[in-house]
């Protein structure tokens, strides 16, 4: 039994920023319920596996302990299980732009006819308000318009987008954080709520600290690529057989790396008396750390790093993160079999951790595999089902 048994979720989201928020839901004992078009969602086909599976990677990777069933919701017969189903549900999550969601039904005014008390996780690129809120976007929308991109390239290769969708797994957060805060509330006062998320929002918050700097003291940053500007030393370092990261913060950590560097002059030279000012100068820095990662391993690096206590990393590549020997001893992926993968799937464990709170080990639902089950649960005969599934309905 988990924190959320007895909750129900329809699941309407796609990608990352919807589906991974139900997801977390569902890990905590929630009864979520993926709906998608007959045939598979769109979300189904990016980063393929295997020809006999009908799932790729980023699926996988966020949509464990829910249950699946195909619905055209387009149709009449479609809008109609789906009305009946949201009635039995405590949150209905989806990712749309506002005009789409109103078109379809699923705004908050059209939900609370259904069911008085629902919560509604609305997530879209940018929100209802503004010029730009009938924009559709992805991740790496909210990543350039944020200024991350531009303060993550450099001067000469110009702006970069991280690899990996930071916004999305932000956004799905927000959404998990504002969804349990409002079965909170709901317990408490009966009512529903309207939790509204946009990536662009999500990505501001991460480079909130930088647009604070400009607007406050206007300090008109310029990209340095891996080179911390606030601190030093701080780069991606390269070594005999790869790179590594550092990340001295602060007096006692920049007298710790100096003092491992066998150079205690530099703690008084004025150009590093600050984080700011190493920050400024951290180029000089990182040339000097340069130079000694490069006469040897990473291995030797990380050993002599560590014993400093100085926070620092090797870089990884994908292959290199499933062998490492922490993640297999800290058990930080669970081995997932799913119908037509060649092998298991490592699925990484939630970020949080509890101590006597069960979570989901559920895979990912199949195309409509739970259709029938879901149909008979509010209703449906067999009959029912049968004629919906001639229709094209499910």
């Amino acid at each position: 039994m988990g924190v959320l048994t007895g909750v129900r979720v329809v699941d309407l989201g796609r990608y990352i920023a919807g589906p991974l928020c139900s997801s977390l839901l569902g890990d905590l004992g929630a009864d979520v319920i993926r709906i998608e078009r007959p045939g598979g969602g769109e979300d189904r086909d990016t980063l393929p596996l295997a020809e006999d599976c009908d799932a790729g990677a980023p699926y996988l990777s966020v949509n464990r302990n829910k249950r699946g069933m195909t619905l055209e919701i387009g149709s009449p017969d479609g809008r109609a299980i789906l009305r009946k189903l949201i009635a039995t549900a405590d949150i209905v999550v989806v990712n749309l732009p506002f005009p789409t969601l109103k078109n379809l039904g699923l705004d908050y005014d059209s939900l609370k006819v259904i069911k008085e008390d629902i919560i509604l996780v609305h997530t879209s690129a940018f929100g209802t308000d503004g010029p730009y809120a009938e924009w559709v976007g992805f991740d790496g929308v909210g990543q350039v318009m944020s200024g991350s991109a531009y303060m993550a390239g450099d001067e000469a290769g110009g702006p970069r987008r991280a690899g990996v969708a930071w916004v999305d797994v932000t956004t799905a957060m927000f959404n998990a954080y504002g969804a349990l805060a409002a079965i909170m509330h709901k317990r408490a006062t009966g009512e529903g709520q309207r939790i509204e998320t946009n990536l662009f929002r999500s990505a501001l918050n991460q480079t909130n600290a930088t647009i604070i700097e400009q607007a406050v003291i206007e300090k008109n940053r310029v990209p340095t690529g891996n080179r911390a500007q606030g601190a030093g030393p701080g780069d991606i370092h390269p070594t005999k057989d790869g790179w590594v990261l550092t990340q001295v913060i602060g007096d006692v950590l920049f007298g710790r790396w100096a003092r491992m560097m066998g150079d205690e002059a530099l703690l008084s030279d004025p150009r590093f008396a600050t984080d700011d000012l190493r920050g400024r100068n951290n180029h000089e820095l990182s040339e000097r750390m340069n130079a000694w990662t490069a006469e040897r391993t990473t291995a030797e690096v990380m050993d002599l790093l560590s014993k400093a206590k100085i926070p620092a990393g090797p870089v990884y590549t994908p292959q290199q993160v499933l062998d490492d020997e922490h993640v297999a001893a800290a058990n930080l992926y669970r081995q997932m079999d799913y119908p037509g993968l060649p092998r298991p799937a490592p699925i990484v464990e939630q970020g949080a951790r509890f101590s006597s709170i069960p979570l989901g080990t559920g895979r990912p639902p199949t195309v409509g595999e739970h259709t029938d089950q879901v149909l008979a649960e509010i209703g449906l005969s067999v009959t029912d089902i049968a004629g919906l599934r001639d229709k094209g309905v499910i």
